[in-house]
């Protein structure tokens, strides 16, 4: 896996876990993650306050603002980083959690380290807010030309439909 995968796959999760205030363990992104860390998903989906921090970090990163959310996610779930071969393709390469660690200290530990490096300039990963009325969710932007305005299609379509019956209402 490429280094940028990795760490855009993590800032996928912080934004799931922001989004919506938990972990879906059947999702494929998550379901893979947790199975091949031997994280076993929280009973109820409860990560305890964790959304909350991660959903501040978000919006302190996005906006440009001083990392406190950061600060605080690095000292309540400092990550454990170690090399590990785990997935058998033969090559080594940097973890922040031990496998089998409760799935919220090991969620915490992996975002923790993943928001660090991403606010500190990794270019690997852009981080923004849906610029669709009334949405506000965060998404991750790995695109080209890191220019996306949209968490999904479905605020992008409600958007340009809006605009269009706005200029059409306007010229009625």
């Amino acid at each position: 896996m490429q280094y940028g995968d990795y760490t855009g796959n993590v800032a996928r999760l912080a934004v799931e876990l922001a989004n919506t205030g938990t972990l879906d363990r059947h999702g494929e992104l998550v379901g893979a993650f947790f199975a091949e860390h031997e994280v076993v998903a929280p009973a109820g989906g409860d990560y305890g306050g964790l959304p909350d921090l991660v959903r501040a970090a978000l919006e302190q990163a996005v906006d440009g603002a001083a990392p406190e959310a950061v600060h605080r996610l690095l000292r309540d779930y400092p990550p454990e980083m170690h090399i590990s071969d785990h997935d058998g393709l033969g090559g080594w390469h940097i973890h922040f959690s031990r496998n089998g660690t409760p799935a919220e200290r090991w969620v915490g530990q992996l975002i923790a380290a993943q928001l660090a490096l991403i606010v500190a300039g990794d270019p690997a990963v852009t981080l923004g807010r849906c610029a669709a009325a009334g949405c506000g969710n965060y998404f991750v932007d790995q695109s080209r030309n890191r220019t996306r305005r949209f968490c999904s299609n479905a605020c992008a379509s409600r958007t340009t439909v809006a605009a269009y019956r706005a200029r059409a209402a306007k010229n009625t």
